[in-house]
């Protein structure tokens, strides 16, 4: 199957703030998040993408707007409420320094399966909307691009947790341990007996050695040898 680069959105003015912006509309990337952007685009440069999915929330579109500007061809481009941010109903907007004095706030962080935001969704749906959009999208890219393809879904931090704890077969109390930084990519393929989680949280290094990955398949016994450094370039080493 394909290869999906999750890209978290780079930093927002909220983000900066201490506000947990939800979807209120005008979050947009400061400063600092757009060189986040660039420098996630710039990693991505080398390697052609079949595919480019974004949240349609405004910090996505910039950063998805950089990953398309910096390819020679530009990718298919579609727009997925399926992996837009968390609705957290009564909860958005508000700072939170004082969100961790609420007693859900314990719950999100313990035990997030059984979290639901008054007014707004659980974790628990946004995890299971989430994922079935990355799987749809990524068999439809197989289908029309082909096993080798490679494309990028460009969502938030908690949607992108959620997606890799899925694939890594953990439980959603657990995917709190998953750290998604601003403009970070992690890397997943979704192969015949099982996703492969090929990097996390990733913030420097060349991907271009994508190109040449093989599609998912067995995972070799005592870990193999790794992949190699197309065009004479070191690439990331896969975490």
């Amino acid at each position: 199957m394909p290869t999906v680069l999750l890209v978290r959105h780079g930093r927002t003015t909220a983000n900066a703030g201490g506000i947990l912006a939800g979807r209120a509309r005008g979050v947009r990337l400061d400063a600092v998040g757009r060189d986040q952007a660039v420098r996630a685009a710039e990693r991505v440069a080398g390697v052609p993408l079949a595919r480019v999915v974004t949240s349609p929330l405004e910090r996505c579109r910039q950063t998805a707007r950089a990953l398309v500007e910096r390819q020679g061809e530009a990718p298919e481009q579609v727009v997925e409420r399926g992996i837009t941010e968390c609705d957290y109903g009564q909860w958005q907007g508000r700072a939170l320094k004082d969100l961790a004095g609420e007693p859900l706030w314990k719950v999100v962080q313990t035990q997030p399966s059984a979290a639901a935001f008054p007014g707004g969704e659980s974790l628990a749906a946004m995890q299971s909307r989430s994922v079935a959009a990355i799987r749809r999208h990524d068999a439809e890219v197989a289908e029309r691009y082909g096993a080798d393809a490679v494309w990028a879904a460009v969502s938030h931090g908690d949607v992108i947790k959620s997606v890799l704890a899925d694939a890594l077969g953990m439980h959603l109390d657990l995917f709190q341990r998953i750290v998604v930084g601003p403009a970070s990519v992690s890397i997943v393929r979704y192969g015949p007996h099982r996703p492969d989680v090929i990097a996390t949280n990733s913030e420097a290094g060349d991907l271009s050695w994508l190109r040449a990955a093989a599609p998912a398949g067995d995972a070799p016994v005592g870990g193999g040898a790794g992949h190699g450094e197309p065009d004479g370039e070191a690439g990331l080493q896969p975490s």
